[in-house]
């Protein structure tokens, strides 16, 4: 490992438990079940362990680098565009159905890197909503509005 990685390291750690304890301790309004006879809150609870455990091991690893030099500087493009379409999608989706808000949500993320440009972005988006709607809506045949009431669903 690079020297430099350090740093990144104790971020992306201390990142992915924060996750990870979010995920576990939301699983606790919900039922656990058990392995058997899975509630909705096993799932979450499982994930979120997961997240804590890989979270302390890069931690770890970037503990027992060392000191590593400054990470450069933060991508806030990236970061607003990621978490504006965390948010959009949590808020809009009951409203706009799965298809406008995964169309939006998966752009704004695609935009988020530095050297795309927003006809690959849609491409990709086009792409990931069709796989996302035969997989899930189709294939599994969840019942998810592809529109909804805001659109006439």
């Amino acid at each position: 490992m690079k020297l430099h990685d350090a740093r990144k390291d104790l971020l992306a750690g201390a990142i992915f438990t924060g996750f990870g304890l979010a995920f576990a301790i939301t699983s606790a309004s919900y039922d656990i079940g058990t392995p058997l006879r899975m509630g909705p809150g096993f799932f979450p609870l499982v994930l979120g362990g997961l997240l804590v455990v890989l979270g302390i091991a890069i931690a770890v690893t970037g503990f027992i680098a060392g000191e590593g030099s400054d990470p450069g500087p933060v991508p806030w493009r990236a970061l607003v565009l990621l978490v504006a379409a965390l948010l959009f999608f949590g808020y809009f989706v009951r409203a706009l159905g799965l298809v406008p808000t995964l169309l939006v949500t998966v752009t704004m993320a695609g935009l988020a890197g530095r050297s795309v440009r927003v006809v690959p972005a849609v491409v990709i988006a086009v792409s990931i909503t069709a796989l996302s709607v035969l997989i899930f809506v189709v294939a599994l045949q969840l019942r998810l509005p592809l529109l909804g009431p805001w659109l006439g669903g």
